[in-house]
Protein backbone atom coordinates (compact mmCIF):
# COMPACT_ATOMS: atom_id res chain seq x y z
CA UNK A 1 0.00 0.00 0.00
CA UNK A 2 1.33 3.61 -0.46
CA UNK A 3 1.70 6.07 1.43
CA UNK A 4 0.88 9.51 0.11
CA UNK A 5 2.00 12.52 2.49
CA UNK A 6 -0.31 14.96 3.04
CA UNK A 7 0.17 18.98 3.64
CA UNK A 8 -1.97 19.84 6.75
CA UNK A 9 -1.06 23.69 5.84
CA UNK A 10 -3.51 23.32 2.68
CA UNK A 11 -6.11 21.41 4.39
CA UNK A 12 -7.09 24.77 6.16
CA UNK A 13 -8.92 24.33 9.47
CA UNK A 14 -8.92 21.18 11.03
CA UNK A 15 -11.57 20.77 13.80
CA UNK A 16 -12.41 17.73 16.27
CA UNK A 17 -15.53 16.24 15.11
CA UNK A 18 -15.97 13.22 17.69
CA UNK A 19 -13.31 13.05 20.00
CA UNK A 20 -10.74 9.95 19.95
CA UNK A 21 -11.57 6.39 20.01
CA UNK A 22 -10.43 3.03 20.20
CA UNK A 23 -10.29 1.36 16.76
CA UNK A 24 -11.71 -1.89 16.69
CA UNK A 25 -10.12 -4.50 14.50
CA UNK A 26 -12.87 -6.99 14.91
CA UNK A 27 -16.72 -5.87 14.92
CA UNK A 28 -17.58 -9.43 16.55
CA UNK A 29 -15.11 -9.81 19.12
CA UNK A 30 -14.91 -5.93 19.86
CA UNK A 31 -11.21 -6.39 19.86
CA UNK A 32 -9.05 -3.16 19.59
CA UNK A 33 -6.50 -2.70 17.17
CA UNK A 34 -3.13 -2.39 18.12
CA UNK A 35 0.15 -1.45 16.24
CA UNK A 36 3.43 -3.25 15.23
CA UNK A 37 4.76 -1.92 19.09
CA UNK A 38 1.73 -3.14 20.92
CA UNK A 39 0.18 0.44 21.39
CA UNK A 40 -3.99 0.95 20.93
CA UNK A 41 -4.74 2.91 17.52
CA UNK A 42 -6.99 5.16 18.15
CA UNK A 43 -9.52 7.47 15.41
CA UNK A 44 -10.23 10.69 15.49
CA UNK A 45 -12.63 12.37 12.98
CA UNK A 46 -12.03 15.75 12.06
CA UNK A 47 -13.35 18.34 10.01
CA UNK A 48 -11.46 19.80 7.12
CA UNK A 49 -12.52 23.43 5.79
CA UNK A 50 -10.27 24.99 2.92
CA UNK A 51 -11.31 28.72 1.70
CA UNK A 52 -14.91 28.97 3.09
CA UNK A 53 -15.75 25.86 0.57
CA UNK A 54 -17.91 22.81 1.63
CA UNK A 55 -16.72 20.79 5.05
CA UNK A 56 -15.11 17.50 4.72
CA UNK A 57 -15.10 15.19 7.87
CA UNK A 58 -12.26 12.70 7.63
CA UNK A 59 -11.19 9.72 10.23
CA UNK A 60 -7.56 9.70 10.66
CA UNK A 61 -5.86 7.06 12.91
CA UNK A 62 -3.02 7.59 15.22
CA UNK A 63 -1.17 4.83 17.50
CA UNK A 64 -1.57 5.95 21.05
CA UNK A 65 -4.24 7.85 22.98
CA UNK A 66 -4.23 11.83 21.66
CA UNK A 67 -4.33 13.41 25.08
CA UNK A 68 -7.25 16.77 25.57
CA UNK A 69 -8.76 16.98 22.55
CA UNK A 70 -12.44 18.07 22.74
CA UNK A 71 -15.09 18.15 20.27
CA UNK A 72 -15.20 21.40 18.25
CA UNK A 73 -11.21 21.94 18.99
CA UNK A 74 -9.05 23.19 16.67
CA UNK A 75 -6.40 20.12 15.99
CA UNK A 76 -2.98 20.59 14.75
CA UNK A 77 -1.93 16.62 12.72
CA UNK A 78 1.71 16.03 12.70
CA UNK A 79 2.74 13.81 10.10
CA UNK A 80 -0.75 13.10 7.99
CA UNK A 81 -0.38 10.32 5.34
CA UNK A 82 -3.00 9.06 3.12
CA UNK A 83 -3.54 5.51 1.81
CA UNK A 84 -5.43 4.30 -0.91
CA UNK A 85 -7.14 0.71 -0.40
CA UNK A 86 -9.58 -1.91 -2.04
CA UNK A 87 -10.88 -5.15 -1.03
CA UNK A 88 -12.98 -6.22 -3.92
CA UNK A 89 -15.62 -3.89 -4.65
CA UNK A 90 -15.09 -1.83 -2.18
CA UNK A 91 -12.31 1.15 -2.24
CA UNK A 92 -11.47 4.48 -0.53
CA UNK A 93 -8.91 6.57 1.29
CA UNK A 94 -7.32 5.98 4.42
CA UNK A 95 -5.46 8.41 6.92
CA UNK A 96 -2.61 8.22 9.20
CA UNK A 97 -1.04 10.74 11.30
CA UNK A 98 2.15 9.99 13.76
CA UNK A 99 0.88 12.63 16.39
CA UNK A 100 -2.83 15.16 17.08
CA UNK A 101 -2.92 17.60 19.31
CA UNK A 102 -4.93 20.12 20.57
CA UNK A 103 -4.48 23.59 20.12
CA UNK A 104 -5.58 25.30 23.31
CA UNK A 105 -8.20 27.96 23.55
CA UNK A 106 -9.75 27.15 20.59
CA UNK A 107 -13.80 24.81 21.60
CA UNK A 108 -15.99 25.76 19.33
CA UNK A 109 -19.36 25.65 21.45
CA UNK A 110 -22.53 23.97 19.79
CA UNK A 111 -24.29 26.84 18.31
CA UNK A 112 -21.20 28.08 16.47
CA UNK A 113 -20.07 30.89 19.02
Amino acid sequence: MQSIPVDTARLGVLRCAIAPEAKISNSETQEVKKDRDGQTVYTVAVTVRQDRRRISVIEIAVSGEPKGIEEGQTLKVTGLVAFAWAMGDRHGISFRADAITPVHGTVLKAGGA
